[in-house]
């Protein structure tokens, strides 16, 4: 419970209309959700704008509103906050309201295309295990150390992100570790928040629905770079050209990861096999149980940001040895009959797939073929439809496109526009099978050999089927369980 001063002080440029005196005992962003002493944010969003409710706020007891413009009718008794943009603004609220947990945790937050989940889920149990409580922001969950909440957002909206590191600091978190996404730096999710570091992992072709062009994808992600204060660590892969990029104007200290040039920590891979990854990180050589490339790199991304966070060197690399993959992240389950593989992993840009083929091309053993059941979400950035499709005909032996989250589009007409990545030459070895359960059953009793590996990609640790708006149950693992017979 604060006052609207408290709540407002610091913040520059606020027009007040009304009393500050008055005290706010919730802040929301959804009308429905308002009660006597809450405080309104009316934000303008992609589909609708939050200045159309505010006198329905008013009706159900709204105290204040914050907003962009002032209404044609000012209600008696209630004080609008008038600002430049309310999102921004109402992240710093948002902070206070919390009395700024932020502040109060070691807070890190990692953005890029690929490799977020895994490297935020591996270094909350890394530091669980090295004794510390911890909390999780994450795709898959969010988690106040042992106690879980299902995740809705890539990064929750800033009323929520505050509260759910309010929660953390009362149950005596020292750390927490969140993804961070490119929307919700645009979208001032984070604004307000003071972070302790932030990685940076890599940049490939995604969500340009939301940002138009690559360009504003690229300056959205450095946008979490360029408001680190001074006192916080920039741990960035310089082998992604980009992440030069990322740090030219941050006051942060700037620190860097990489397998092929000179960097803060140097990895190289000895050998990578489906028992994993055996590497040399800062000189010392361990053995690891993720696969592939790629999450050589996430693991060079947990080691420099435990060590930047003051864990010793040792043994933060052996209770790394023992880490498993974030689930959904090239989740492995073996068939008991005949030694098939099944691989689940949440790929779902070309980017991620193509790494995640290429490592299950370069662990493969003798005559085993790759075949690859994957799709494209509804509603979301079609220009990488026919890529990906294109990425898993040259990088597999047998192709089935299939669907994934439709959401408001026909599955076929996305199909089609897959398809149209398929070159002439693999048309014979890609089959369009539009039910996902029937593509997968299809792909491990018609198509597999034994010993062969059957990689379901797109949906990794999802137990639904986004349908014109309804969410059915539906999960890889069970239906690639039932085909396996187990």
């Amino acid at each position: 419970m604060k006052s609207i001063s408290q709540l407002i002080q610091g913040i520059k440029q606020v027009t007040v209309t009304g009393s500050t005196e008055s005290v706010i005992d919730a802040i929301t962003i959804d009308s429905r959700q308002i009660k006597a002493g809450s405080l309104f944010a009316a934000l303008r969003g992609t589909q609708v704008d939050g200045h159309s409710f505010i006198e329905k706020a008013i009706e159900l007891g709204a105290t204040a509103i914050l907003c962009e413009e002032l209404p044609a009718t000012i209600q008696e008794g209630v004080t609008y906050l008038t600002v430049a943009d309310s999102a921004e603004v109402l992240g710093f609220i948002s902070s206070a309201f919390y009395d700024h947990p932020s502040t109060k945790l070691k807070l890190v937050g990692i953005t890029g295309t690929n490799g977020k989940t895994t490297t935020v889920t591996l270094l909350f149990r890394l530091f669980r295990q090295l004794g510390y409580r911890c909390g999780l922001l994450s795709t898959v969950q969010n988690q106040i150390d042992e106690d879980v909440i299902p995740s809705t957002h890539t990064t929750p909206d800033a009323v929520n992100l505050n509260k759910l590191l309010a929660q953390m600091v009362e149950a005596g978190c020292t750390h927490a570790f969140m993804e961070v996404s490119s929307h919700s730096v645009v979208q001032h999710r984070i604004t307000g928040l003071s972070f302790t570091g932030a990685i940076f992992s890599n940049i490939t072709h995604d969500h340009l629905d939301f940002h138009g062009t690559f360009d504003n994808y690229i300056k959205a992600k450095k946008g979490f770079f360029d408001a680190l204060p001074k006192s916080a660590f920039a741990l960035v892969n310089v082998d992604d050209r980009r992440g030069a990029v990322m740090v030219q104007n941050t006051k942060a200290s700037i620190h860097t990861y990489s397998l092929e040039t000179i960097a803060t920590v140097r990895g190289r891979i000895v050998s990578d096999s489906i028992y994993g990854l055996q590497m040399e990180i800062d000189g010392k050589e361990i053995h690891f149980q993720l696969i592939g490339t790629f999450n050589a790199y996430n693991l060079m991304a947990i080691y420099g940001a435990a060590v930047l966070l003051g864990e010793d060197k040792d043994e933060v690399l052996v209770c790394m040895s023992g880490l498993q993959t974030a689930p959904g992240r090239f989740e492995q389950i073996l068939s008991p009959k005949d030694q098939k593989v099944g691989i689940i992993d949440y790929a779902h840009t070309p980017d991620a797939l193509e790494n995640v083929l290429k490592t299950i091309n370069e662990i493969k053993e003798g005559n085993q073929q790759v075949i690859t059941v994957v799709g494209c979400g509804g509603n979301r950035d079609a220009t990488k439809r026919p890529i990906m499709a294109r990425i898993a005909t040259e990088l597999s032996n047998n192709v089935i496109l299939t669907s994934d989250n439709p959401r408001f589009e026909e599955p076929m007409a996305i199909l089609e526009e897959m398809q149209k990545g398929v070159s002439p030459i693999h048309f014979k070895k890609t089959k369009t099978i539009e039910d996902r359960k029937e593509a997968i059953l299809y792909a491990v009793r018609e198509l597999a050999q034994a010993g062969d590996i059957i990689l379901v990609a797109g949906k990794g640790h999802e137990t639904y089927q986004d349908i014109q708006g309804v969410k059915h149950d539906f999960d890889d693992h069970l239906v690639l369980r039932e085909a396996f017979g187990i």
